[in-house]
């Protein structure tokens, strides 16, 4: 077994669902990006226009790289959930950040590269290089790119992160078979869009994304955002969630706090709680800011049906005992118990 083999084993065995190779070279793609970037689809993700000849020559970040090893590790599928109902996206709903755990892994394949090639080096990449990881990923052979933006791979799905190693070893690799595009006239992930973000296939503008809106972007939320976001208040699945790629239904468990205890947290208590997980991103002011615009829609659908049950609630909040559910002070309305 030659060592391309041996690393593809140990990358499985660490819980991989895919690993490939591919020389350093210019990503497939990278010609559509620079399109995308000239359209100025970015938002307040300016780091994206920055070091575009790096991402076109990945050997810029390593000095004689000769392997770049592309590795997809699954995310779980099952949502986190407050106690009262609102969720988080699938990626964030891990207990660790995907960022500690991908390094971690990805340290143990480098361990064994140098053990191989005394004299090699590596680096690794976890969203922290410009790098344009799907692309690359194509390139490895793992999967194809889905309408959606995604990776896809056809036997896993998209919800997967992406990591990558740059090495100098020099593996004995087969040269990678590109997988072809499965979508066919598929356009479900388009329809699902609940900002009409995905404008087309392959072309998202990113400042109408409800995934950087609730994580990325700083500011206000525009009017309307919150109704949008139904009852996820951290990124968002749906044009995943309707991929016939990925397994079907929306099994959710209970594992964070409740939104009150949530919009009554202070920083010192977030950090104890979320700081080594992927909502240390958006931090805890962009997760209360959403919340806010989400229980804002609900109090405006409360107010229609039930004006006792609205002016109660108003005149109630912030009384509420740590994890109670704050949907329940006012009169039996129906939208008090599920909206």
């Amino acid at each position: 077994m030659n060592v391309s083999s041996l690393l593809r084993k140990r990358a499985e065995e660490l819980g991989f669902a895919a690993v490939g190779f591919l020389e350093p070279q210019t990503p497939p793609h990278f010609d559509r990006f620079m399109e995308w970037l000239a359209a100025d689809q970015y938002g307040q993700l300016t780091w994206f226009k920055r070091n575009t000849d790096v991402r076109r020559d990945p050997q810029k970040l390593l000095k004689g790289c000769r392997t770049i090893v592309s590795l997809a590790l699954p995310y779980p599928s099952k949502q986190a959930k407050t106690a009262d109902g609102f969720t988080i996206a699938r990626y964030a709903s891990s207990p660790i950040d995907y960022h500690l755990r991908l390094k971690s892994l990805c340290s143990d394949i480098a361990d064994l590269i140098r053990e191989w090639f005394p004299q090699s080096r590596s680096r690794i990449f976890v969203d922290s290089g410009p790098l344009l990881e799907k692309s690359l990923a194509c390139g490895a052979g793992l999967g194809f790119i889905g309408k959606n933006n995604t990776l896809i791979i056809p036997e896993h799905g998209s919800y997967i992160n992406l990591a990558e190693i740059l090495t100098t070893a020099p593996f004995d690799f087969a040269s990678p078979e590109c997988v072809e595009n499965r979508c066919g006239d598929c356009s479900r992930c388009i329809d699902a869009c609940p900002t009409g973000a995905l404008e087309r296939p392959f072309h998202l503008n990113i400042p109408e994304c409800l995934a950087y809106l609730t994580v990325e972007f700083r500011g206000d939320l525009k009017k309307g955002i919150g109704a949008k976001m139904g009852r996820c208040f951290a990124g968002c699945d749906r044009c995943q969630e309707v991929c016939p790629f990925n397994s079907p239904g929306e099994e959710t468990i209970f594992s964070l706090p409740s939104t009150e205890e949530i919009l009554n947290m202070d920083d010192r208590t977030f950090s104890e709680i979320f700081g080594r997980t992927a909502l240390a991103r958006p931090g805890l002011g962009r997760l209360k800011r959403n919340l806010q615009a989400i229980r804002a829609v609900k109090d405006s659908q409360v107010a229609q049906k039930c004006p006792d049950a609205s002016r109660r609630s108003r005149y109630s909040r912030g009384r509420p005992k740590m994890g109670s559910h704050p949907a329940r002070v006012g009169c039996p309305c129906p939208l008090t118990d599920k909206s």
